[in-house]
């Protein structure tokens, strides 16, 4: 009924992996994608900062850039000093939860108590940011 298939499948990796592509471990797959989660947060804080200064968010950005820098071997994140979007501060702090809420699955996932502590911390500090102006738009 069916003949029988006579030569190699082009989707079979019968030979092996190929050692000309590079192949990553999950781990080093969930540090490239928690790298960039902090990332994008310390992009957010950085975008807050130049709206209102704080010392929270001054001490948030350094210990961002340290774990970036330390998920990234050693490599600092690109930063831009002062830059300020038309973006109102209660939707930077959205984003800034939004962003902390995805570094810390990933840095649970990873088992990264560091990044996780520090992600767990900056959902709850947006939170707070956030809590009284919705409270008052009510």
């Amino acid at each position: 009924m069916y003949e029988p298939i006579r030569t190699k499948s082009v989707h079979s990796t019968v030979d092996g992996p190929n050692p000309d592509f590079p192949h990553r471990s999950r781990e080093e797959e969930l540090d490239i994608q928690l790298a960039g989660h902090l990332a994008a947060l310390l992009a957010v804080t950085d975008e807050l900062r130049a709206t209102q200064t704080s010392a929270d968010l001054d001490t948030a950005a350094e210990r961002l850039a340290e774990q970036v820098g330390r998920l990234r071997g050693g490599h600092a994140p690109a930063r831009v000093a002062g830059t300020r979007r038309e973006r109102s501060a209660a939707a930077l702090h959205r984003r800034a939860h939004a962003l902390a809420g995805r570094a810390l699955v990933v840095a649970a996932s990873r088992a990264d108590t560091a990044a996780a502590i520090l992600a767990a911390e900056r959902m709850d500090a947006h939170t707070a940011a956030l809590e009284p102006r919705e409270l008052a738009s009510r």
